[in-house]
Parts: C-alpha cells; sequence; structure tokens
C-alpha cells in the first residue's frame, strides 16, 4: 500500500510491476482488484495505474477527510468512477469504493458505533489481554439471535450510505491472524452468524451475508447498479480527522517529515533507473555478440532485483512519509543504501562492457575500469568525490551519461588536484571550462571558510546525444584558465583565484536572460529583471518556522502553536547576519551563498544559451543541529512575489509528477489545512507571469498569501502526536535539499482552453528542468591507464525522441522460471507531459524536437546494438499484452498518458 502524497511516479509504477510479476510467477495469480485503506489521503495517480494495469474490478480506498466521509454518506455517492483530469471521454474511469468509517479495523468497520463492533471481534489468544478479548463472547443457539439482530442493525446502518443496499465489512486489523488460533475462532463464530441470518430472511428483510472477496463485492456492486456510477475529479487531500479532543488534525505534516530520507529515496529511484536503461542495453549487447560479460551481467540481476524492491518497500505509508520509529527508520535507510550502492556497482560494469573495444573483453573482465565519481561510507554521511590528480603524462577520462532520450546540455562538476587543465570532447574539440574554488571549514572564528589548497571544482557544459556515453579528457594546461572570480566576506582565499572584499549595497548576477538583485545586508534575493520583456518582478526569498504546538505537531500531524499562530520564528534573526556571504563568477556560471547557522543558501545562474540558463538554480543545506536545538520548529523557505494569483490565493502543485493540481487556499482551516503534498512542481500565475519551483524530494507547499510560495524545509517535533508512531521527530540529518526558480511570462492564447476548465501544466522549461534535477547526467571516472580498452562514446539510439517524451524506464523482465536471471524481454515505460503553450512562447529550447502526431520515434529509429526487436503494448505492469507493434517509429502516446511496451531481443 503504498503512500499517495510524497511518492513519485515513477517509484509506484516500478513497484506495481515487481509486485505484479512476482505474484504471477510465485503464486500464478492476476491481480483484480486494488486495496488502498490506509494512506494518509489519496490521489489520482494510483487509481489511474490499476486502470492501466487491467485491474478489472475496482479499488477500496479508506482515509478520506471527516468532512467528505459525512458528504458521501449524505449523498450516497461513496461508490464513484475516478476519472483523470485531463480525460474528455471517460476513458480512464477507475471504480472506487470509499469505505464509509473512518478506520478499518474490526471495531471501526462493521458500522457506525465502534462500541457495538468491538463485541464482535473472536480473536481470544492464550496469554494476550485486550480490550477486545475481555468483551467478546462466542456464538452458541443461546446467544445467536440477539448478536445476528445487533450486527444486522450495523450492516443496514452501513449500506444505507449507498443506493445499491451492499455492503463491504473487512475482518482484521494491524498484525492479526498471525496466529492459526484467530482463523478459526473468526471464521467459526462468524458462519454460525452468517447461517443463522441467511435462514432467517423473512426477520432481516431478505439479506444475505457471507464470506467473500473485494472482485465479490465490485461485481454484486456492479450488478445492482447497471454499471451508472457518478464521476469525481481531483484528490483527497489534505486528510483530517477529529480523534483529538473532537476537533480537525490535518495530516500535512508528513509531507515533509524526514526529508533525508526522502532524498535518499529520490537518490535511489534516479540511479535505479539509470541502472535499468544502461543494464538492459549491456545484458542485450552482450548476449547478442555471445560475449563472456553476459554471465557477469546475469550474476548482477540479482542485485538490480534487490535494489527495485527495496524501493518499492520504502514507498510504503508508513515508510516515505517518516512516520515510523526511529529504529525503523534506520532500516529502511540502510536498504536504500544498498540499493545505491548495488546500482552505482551494476551502472560501472554496464558501461565498462558497452564502452568496451570489440573483442578486448579479457580486460574489462579482469579489471574494474570504470568507477562511479562519487560515493558515501554510510547512509548518513554525504556524497563525497576524489579529486582526480592530473599531470602532464597522465590525462584522465571521465564519461557522461545520458539517461534522456532526448539531446541535452548538462553541467558536469568533478574535482580536479589542480587548477591547470583543459577539458576535450571524444571529437577532440576543447570544451569550455570553469574552475572554482572548494570551501573547507576553518577551525578558527575569524576565518569560518577557507579554500582548499589541493583541490579544485572543475565546470563544464556537456552537450549530449540522446541515450549516449560520451568521453571528455581532463588535461593538463600550461596556465589556469576558466578561473572564477571570487568576492567574499570572512573567508580566506588561495593565490590562484582572485578575491576581492564584498562591495556595499546590493548584489546583481546576470546572463542573457535575466538580472537577478540579493539584498546586500541578508544575501537572500528580491527582484528579477526579465530581460526579453524589460519587466522587473519583486521575488523575495526569506526563511521562517512555524512554533509546533507540543503534542498537536508530530511525525503525521502539522500544527502550529494555536497561541502564536499569527507570529512567525523569524529564525534568521537569531543571526546578526550571514556568517559568511561568498560571490562566485566565472565564464559558466555565476553563484551567491550565504552561511547562517540554520540553514546554508546557494543561488546560482548558469551562462550560455542552453535551458539551464532560464532558471535559478538554488540549494539549501538545513542542520537543526543535535536536540534540543531548535526543538518544536518547522522551517520553511518562503518566495513573495507581485503575482496576483487570486483572493483566496490559488496554487498549483503536482500529483506524484503525474499532472498538476490547483489548490484555492481556505482560511477558515489555518495553514495547517493549506499545506499540500509537492513531489515536483509548484507554481502561482496570474494573466502576465508564473512563478515556479521545481523541487527534488516530497515536501509540503502552501499558497497560503497572495503572491507566495512557501516550501516546508524540515521538522522538529518533541512530541508524539497520538497517530501511531509513539515517539518524536528528532533524529533530524544535515539535509541538502536542490530546486530550480523560474519566473515566467503568459502569452494569451495557445493554452488550450480557457477559464476552470482549462487543466493547468507546467511549461515545457520546467518539464525540462525537473528531468534534469530528478535524473541528472550520470558520471564516471576511468582508472588511469586503463583508457585503451574503451572506446570514446556510443549512443543507444540513432535519433532522439521528441522533447516532451520522456522515457521513464526501459526495465528488463525477470525470467518466469528461473527468477534470478533476467528474460530476453525489457518493458519500455513512456510518459508524454502535457505542457502549457503560453508559457515563454518566443523562447525556443536548443536540441528541442516536437511532433503534431502521437508518434513518439522517427521513421527509421534504431536502439544501437540490440539487433532485432518483437514489440508489443502491454498493460503498464506489462502483465497483459495488447496489440503488436511492428517497428518503433509506429509506437505512438497520447498527451498526458502512460504507456508501456514489451521489447523482446530476437538476436
Amino acid at each position: 500500500m503504498t503512500d499517495e502524497a510524497t511518492t513519485h511516479i515513477y517509484a509506484m509504477l516500478d513497484q506495481l510491476i515487481e509486485g505484479h510479476q512476482w505474484v504471477k510467477n510465485n503464486l500464478g495469480v492476476n491481480i483484480k482488484t486494488g486495496w488502498s485503506v490506509d494512506p494518509f489521503g489519496h490521489g489520482p495517480t494510483v487509481p489511474y495505474l490499476l486502470k492501466k494495469s487491467e485491474i478489472t474490478g475496482g479499488t477500496v480506498i479508506q482515509r478520506l477527510h471527516y468532512a467528505w466521509k459525512e458528504w458521501f454518506a449524505r449523498t450516497q455517492n461513496g461508490d464513484f468512477l475516478w476519472r483523470q483530469n485531463w480525460d474528455r471521454t471517460g476513458h480512464t474511469d477507475t471504480l472506487v469504493h470509499n469505505m464509509p468509517f473512518s478506520i478499518y479495523s474490526i471495531r471501526g468497520s462493521c458500522g457506525p458505533h465502534p462500541q457495538v463492533c468491538i463485541n464482535y471481534d473472536f480473536r481470544k489468544v492464550p496469554g494476550e489481554f485486550t480490550d477486545y478479548s475481555e468483551l467478546a463472547v462466542f456464538i452458541d443457539d443461546q446467544n445467536v439471535k440477539q448478536k445476528a439482530d445487533v450486527l444486522m442493525d450495523q450492516y443496514g446502518r452501513t449500506a444505507s450510505v449507498s443506493p445499491y443496499n451492499v455492503a463491504l465489512i473487512p475482518l482484521g486489523d494491524d498484525f492479526r491472524y498471525d496466529h492459526d488460533t484467530e482463523w478459526d475462532q473468526q471464521y467459526t463464530n462468524y458462519m454460525k452468524l452468517f447461517n443463522y441470518i441467511n435462514a432467517n430472511k423473512d426477520r432481516y428483510h431478505g439479506a444475505e451475508v457471507g464470506f467473500g472477496t473485494p472482485s465479490d463485492f465490485f461485481r454484486a456492486l456492479r450488478a445492482r447498479s447497471d454499471g451508472q456510477f457518478p464521476t469525481l475529479r481531483g484528490d483527497f487531500f489534505v486528510y483530517s480527522d477529529v480523534f483529538s479532543e473532537g476537533r480537525p488534525a490535518y495530516w500535512s505534516g508528513y509531507y515533509t517529515t524526514r526529508p533525508y530520507w526522502k532524498v535518499l529515496d529520490r537518490e535511489l529511484e534516479t540511479k535505479l533507473r539509470s541502472t535499468e536503461i544502461l543494464y538492459t542495453f549491456a545484458v542485450n549487447d552482450a548476449r547478442r555478440k555471445k560475449l563472456q560479460t553476459v554471465r557477469l551481467l546475469e550474476r548482477n540481476y540479482e542485485k538490480l532485483t534487490r535494489a527495485r524492491q527495496n524501493l518499492a518497500l520504502f514507498q510504503h505509508h508508513d515508510a516515505i512519509t517518516g512516520t515510523s520509529k526511529s529504529f525503523v527508520m534506520n532500516d529502511y535507510a540502510l536498504k536504500l543504501f544498498e540499493g545505491i550502492q548495488n546500482c552505482a556497482a551494476i551502472q560501472s560494469f554496464a558501461v565498462q562492457c558497452l564502452l568496451s573495444k570489440s573483442g578486448d573483453s579479457g580486460a574489462p573482465l579482469s579489471t574494474k575500469i570504470v568507477v562511479p565519481d562519487s560515493d558515501r561510507q554510510t547512509y548518513d554521511q554525504p556524497t563525497y568525490r576524489l579529486a582526480l590528480n592530473i599531470d602532464k603524462s597522465r590525462p584522465r577520462n571521465v564519461i557522461v551519461f545520458n539517461p534522456h532520450g532526448r539531446r541535452k546540455t548538462e553541467p558536469i562538476k568533478v574535482l580536479v588536484s589542480e587548477p591547470n587543465v583543459r577539458v576535450v570532447d571524444s571529437d577532440g574539440s576543447v570544451v569550455r571550462h570553469q574552475i572554482n574554488p572548494v570551501w573547507n571549514l576553518s577551525e578558527t572564528a575569524e576565518q569560518p571558510l577557507a579554500m582548499s589548497k589541493v583541490c579544485f571544482e572543475l565546470l563544464f557544459i556537456a552537450v549530449l546525444d540522446p541515450l549516449s556515453l560520451t568521453t571528455f579528457t581532463i588535461q593538463k594546461a600550461p596556465n589556469p584558465e576558466g578561473l572564477a572570480l571570487v568576492y567574499c566576506k570572512n573567508c580566506a582565499g588561495h593565490s590562484v583565484f582572485t578575491v576581492k572584499p564584498m562591495r556595499l549595497g546590493d548584489i546583481q548576477l546576470e546572463n542573457d536572460h535575466m538580472q537577478v538583485l540579493f539584498d546586500g545586508k541578508t544575501g537572500l534575493m528580491s527582484s528579477i529583471v526579465d530581460k526579453g520583456t524589460g519587466v522587473s518582478q519583486y521575488v523575495n526569498i526569506d526563511f521562517a518556522a512555524y512554533q509546533a504546538a507540543q503534542l498537536h505537531s508530530g511525525a503525521y500531524l502539522f500544527m502550529p502553536d494555536p497561541n502564536l499562530r499569527d507570529t512567525e520564528k523569524k529564525v534568521l534573526d537569531d543571526y546578526p547576519g550571514p556568517s559568511t556571504v561568498i560571490i562566485t563568477s566565472g565564464p559558466l556560471s555565476s553563484e551567491i551563498t550565504v552561511v547562517y547557522g540554520i540553514v546554508t543558501h546557494k543561488v546560482r545562474l548558469y551562462h550560455g544559451k542552453g535551458v539551464e540558463s532560464k532558471g535559478l538554480y538554488v540549494e539549501n543545506v538545513v542542520d537543526f543541529k543535535q536536540p534540543p536545538k531548535n526543538r518544536e520548529t518547522e522551517l520553511f523557505m518562503r518566495l513573495s512575489s507581485g503575482i496576483a494569483n487570486g483572493e483566496p490565493a490559488v496554487i498549483y502543485t503536482d500529483s506524484n509528477g503525474f499532472q498538476m493540481q490547483k489548490r484555492v487556499t481556505v482560511k477558515r482551516v489555518g495553514i495547517e489545512g493549506n499545506y499540500y503534498p509537492t513531489t515536483t512542481t509548484a507554481y502561482i500565475e496570474d494573466d502576465h507571469h508564473r512563478l515556479t519551483v521545481l523541487v527534488n524530494h516530497a515536501q509540503g507547499a502552501a499558497g497560503w498569501e497572495p503572491g507566495r510560495i512557501e516550501l516546508m524545509l524540515d521538522r522538529r517535533t518533541l512530541y508524539d502526536d497520538s497517530r501511531g508512531m509513539g515517539e518524536g521527530v528528532v533524529d533530524n540529518k544535515p539535509t541538502l535539499t536542490k530546486y530550480w526558480i523560474l519566473l515566467e511570462t503568459l502569452s494569451d492564447d495557445g493554452g488550450g482552453s480557457k477559464g476552470g476548465d482549462r487543466v493547468s501544466n507546467p511549461s515545457l522549461v520546467a518539464n525540462q528542468l525537473s528531468e534534469s534535477l530528478l535524473y541528472p547526467a550520470e558520471v564516471f571516472v576511468v582508472e588511469p591507464d586503463t583508457e585503451h580498452h574503451l572506446r570514446p562514446a556510443i549512443a543507444m539510439i540513432d535519433r532522439p525522441v521528441p522533447c516532451d517524451v520522456h522515457l521513464m524506464n526501459f526495465r528488463t523482465n525477470t525470467d518466469p522460471v528461473f527468477q534470478q536471471f533476467p528474460s530476453p524481454s525489457a518493458l519500455m515505460v513512456l510518459h508524454r507531459k502535457g505542457f502549457d503553450c503560453r508559457v515563454d512562447k518566443g523562447y525556443r529550447i536548443p536540441e528541442c524536437q516536437l511532433r503534431r502526431d502521437r508518434g513518439v520515434f522517427d521513421s527509421g529509429t534504431v536502439f544501437t546494438g540490440l539487433g532485432r526487436l518483437q514489440i508489443a503494448r502491454t498493460t503498464v505492469t506489462g502483465m497483459h499484452p495488447m496489440d503488436a507493434v511492428d517497428r518503433l517509429d509506429q509506437v505512438e502516446v497520447a498527451p498526458m498518458e502512460l504507456a508501456v511496451f514489451n521489447v523482446t531481443f530476437i538476436d
């Protein structure tokens, strides 16, 4: 049961594929129904994926805002068809049953009165004493009539909220049926009740009761309804209950809780996707060429499967949500870390195999030639990169993998041992570069930051073919080139760099597209000028916090202290100003870094013509230090602008990176009821401008006031919020979060239908930058003196796909019999992303191609090295083949849709 708020569609689908195929391969069963009774709120992505998986029955949901529960019961609309926002024909309709009561346990599901239902829990395990084991009385001939009367009253009330007069009553709870005794007790006692009820139809108005599956229920529902159900669009966030003190409690805290784990989850997702693509090409290329490496690649498949399953496990609604006890979260993190390490090893070997020269298989088998450029020793330590030693006789090769099906430019950073270097691409052409300082913490208070004397950051912009491996050579140069100019406050310089003191007044960074102004005192952004239009827009960044309400705000719930509801904690006011301000400016990028005690904030502007020059790249490192520091603190970053996005304010947030949802601020439910899950994108807009924030991991976002977007960064709550975890959240770790900020111009035409009927989408630029943020190029280092074993470059596809098509995965299937081995087929998952044509109409993305039809591949497109292919469209989990496709250029994907194709490699 995946969480539905903080998960990304890649991991949600991958979990379904792994699960459905495992069940089929091991149990011989095809999944028929969905069952999601414990996620804290529900979104439209799961119903869509189930529909596209050929789930023919329906799906069951449970946890909705108590007001939705009441409305569904009052209007008898709890059985409905969930339709996607963009769907105008109903082809995405998924039958959904909303369980009418608040919880799925026996005491909460037989009817509206838990004090009655608890008497029908017949578990009595020797030595176990609970409230239900004390109350429950076994059924016999003397009490069966009275017990049946009371139970049927509850069942009748449950059925009364539906016009179809049929009820689904789950019989269980967490940690149940762990003793065979319980199964016998529940079954035996309920069968006595059912037999009595069914034998006395006159007494119970013809009712019939029996055990059944969800499929049985949906069949009865469809038969009684003649297939006619109401339709619904949208989602069910924010979830709220009234368990505590009889007042609403909004479950919006878990959108952000434990951000370090949410970032770790995305890191594994990133690594796994690249690994899947590289592995599919490498293993099938080796099979076709009958190379010895195929055995080693097949041996790696078990590691790949473990990485998939570890990622799938973490999508659980008490894992990625951060709502498990600290020792359980530690175990999750170890599994994520294992997956990341496994993926890194498989990637390196796959790259080595793909680039190995023909007939030169001996060295790659016996020698590790390609290694990742970065590593981490434990999950709770930051990623580190070793500086490459460069000398005149020994240049170093760096391999860059573009995991996207389109051509792209990508900023690449590596560490080098000296500044006198140049970069040459695989064709021998010199690539422009920039040398930045690497900063080390100093032990002296007077100079808290100092430049490293043995390590330098090399930045270059790589131009990459689609699905390609490209080698760049870093050579020794006679003199330093592309050195950044550095301005800094309170730092120690290095003789190779020109270091200037900070000037008085505001700070300005600019490129061809924009000028960005920063406040001279705080170092934080204050405005942006669009050079294309000349319009200056007030866009301010600030950091503040809410004081958490003790015993009310916790891992699940977000609730600011009601006594301080209108008073934000100005966390930066605790500091006289930033302890350090650094400006680094060079030919490829300019950036400003400000260091406060709780957050280090960096904003970077890229020069050049690539899509990365259209936005502001932002990094925050949040460090709450050791508790009890920053106790009951809910830290957020806020962007304030002059955008008039309505009154009440309207904000758009994404749903699992799949589509956008419109959110209208409702003041009466407080800020906690207006925080929404954001997994990739949030934006606000008026008739002229749109302010977009792209995120690299799930977090809560709100648009509480017009012109504002705020994103929760981290939360520390010392107390439990009484929703099941049993402890506070105090295991915060220093966390790096990454963003893109876009200020875009809107035109009046090209947006499709107008007004409330228009489906809102990000811009094409935003989609491109989001994909680069989530799935950056993978960088590898070639070990010294082994370069001669490898080819300089390969492209795994000979033509790019349209830039609105995202290759979500190319995933090798498991052999159904020998499940530790790969099969000779893979699932190609494609997503055609919707985009808003009104945004930045005059800007053309370099290397971007679009098509007017639904086609994905140009005529004659081939996957390099894979030989003949057999292609068939399938359901999204690959379980049910549909129509065959003769060639790649016959593959089609409709806008907004996911399409999955089973690709079998013939030779």
